[in-house]
């Protein structure tokens, strides 16, 4: 099932009753999620993903704009009208009821023709149970599961009514590092298992980058990119979203552009044949630098991290404005650690110009 998202805007009053102005959580989000995707919601805290999953949800109402199922206009239909399967970040599960009963519970509320046999119910609770591999865990309680298992319940509650739609808000927030590891690659197979298209919201960028087949990055209610993972990554719209991507993040640095080069410091590391002169942001990755003795770009050397596969040079810059900059080289790289600077080149692809007072990508 596509969801389409028209000019979706909501504005809540404002808390302080001095101010007349609404707050804008979602502003003009225009968007068709392909059937059978997995789409994740990201960005930061306040940035909008809630809100706008409750609006595809039914939870909110817009203040502005339509939201389509498929061909069918449900933005005034009622959230148990629209065939969707919500799974929260606290899991609200019935603390007195079985995963049997939990999973059941949204069988039961079929009235009329969706009304099913107590028989078929069982089938449907014992399948849905499978599919996220707790059939037999069937006649505990949710105190008697770990919070993976848990969370598990709540996604095949969600989908034992055959959802048009899964949205899932912060589902691993409340699990352990390893779990959440765990949990999401589940997820990922669940979702590919029953191409339900699927919505996920989170804040963690690693989680929405691993399992998502788009990603859409919001900031302040606005969208401000959305793309495949990778090419979002590679390839990003302006500086937010170039800094909210990647771990180690971004190294930002105070340049300019000049007679076609990008200066950083006295430093011209690239030539920049289309951009015009001007005071920039630049935006290295932690894998776009190249040792080399006659690189272009020098810093001072404050340390290595050794981690097996690769190595983590620590440094510094004036104009840098990263705490540190650290750039990701194989562990065969020997670095003279007495040293008091180093000098690297740096790769075209994995670095970035922006606009010094918009933030917007300037393509060289």
């Amino acid at each position: 099932m596509k969801v389409v998202l028209d000019k979706l805007t909501k504005r809540f009053p404002n808390r302080n009753k001095k101010i007349k102005t609404e707050v804008t959580a979602v502003d003009n989000f225009c968007f068709e999620i392909p059937d059978g995707t997995l789409v994740g919601l990201l960005g930061p805290s306040g940035c909008g993903k809630s809100t706008t999953l409750n609006l595809i949800s039914g939870l909110e109402k817009p203040t502005e704009g339509r939201v389509f199922f498929g061909d069918t206009d449900v933005t005034d239909m009622a959230p148990e009208d629209r065939g969707v399967g919500l799974v929260f970040q606290n899991y609200a599960l019935y603390p007195h009821l079985t995963v049997q009963q939990n999973i059941m519970f949204p069988l039961q509320n079929f009235r009329g023709e969706r009304k099913l046999t107590k028989e078929v119910m069982l089938e449907k609770t014992l399948e849905a149970a499978k599919l996220v591999q707790i059939d037999g865990l069937m006649e505990r309680k949710p105190n008697e599961l770990s919070g993976g298992q848990q969370q598990r319940v709540a996604i095949a509650r969600a989908l034992v009514k055959a959802p048009k739609v899964l949205l899932l808000d912060e589902p691993l927030s409340n699990l352990d590092a390893r779990l959440r590891l765990q949990t999401r690659e589940e997820i990922r197979r669940i979702q590919r298992e029953t191409k339900v298209t699927t919505i996920f919201v989170t804040h963690d960028q690693e989680e929405a980058m691993s399992i998502s087949d788009l990603i859409v990055v919001m900031k302040d209610g606005r969208v401000h990119q959305i793309g495949k993972p990778q090419e979002v990554y590679d390839d990003p719209a302006n500086l937010f979203v170039a800094k909210f991507l990647g771990t180690p993040p971004i190294n930002v640095f105070k340049g300019r552009v000049k007679k076609h080069m990008i200066y950083i410091g006295d430093n011209a590391i690239l030539k920049a044949e289309k951009a015009e002169d001007g005071e920039v942001y630049v935006g290295i990755r932690p894998e776009g630098f190249i040792p080399d003795e006659k690189g272009e770009l020098e810093v001072s050397l404050k340390g290595l991290e050794v981690m097996g596969r690769d190595t983590t040079i620590v440094s510094d810059h004036k104009d840098c404005e990263n705490v540190e900059i650290r750039s990701i080289v194989s562990a065969e790289t020997r670095i003279d650690t007495a040293a008091g600077s180093i000098r690297f080149k740096v790769k075209p692809a994995k670095t970035h110009i922006f606009d010094a007072e918009s933030g917007e990508r300037i393509y060289y």
